[in-house]
């Protein structure tokens, strides 16, 4: 009995954390396809994106890095300073 309960008990934390993987998954696929959109790029793929940033004016640059980095941060770091280079 003791041990199909700690085995629930894992499965469950499992379930939990597919799905929490599964949540960050798609809030960054519908960040991408929002930056996709927003700049009017018809291929959706890498390339795309390169050609555009390869068109983009250094602000407007500098603006889609600023977003990246914000979305895609590590937030392994305690100390902001540090983290940033």
């Amino acid at each position: 009995m003791k041990n199909s309960a700690l085995k629930g008990a894992l499965g469950a934390l499992a379930v939990a954390g597919v799905a929490l993987i599964a949540k960050k998954a798609i809030q960054r696929k519908r960040f991408i396809k929002g930056i996709f959109d927003e700049y009017g790029i018809k291929e959706k793929s890498p390339f795309g994106l390169a050609d555009k940033i390869r068109e983009m004016s250094d602000e407007d640059y500098q603006e889609l890095k600023g977003k990246f980095k914000k979305e895609f941060h590590s937030r392994c770091c305690k100390n902001d300073n540090m983290c940033e280079a």
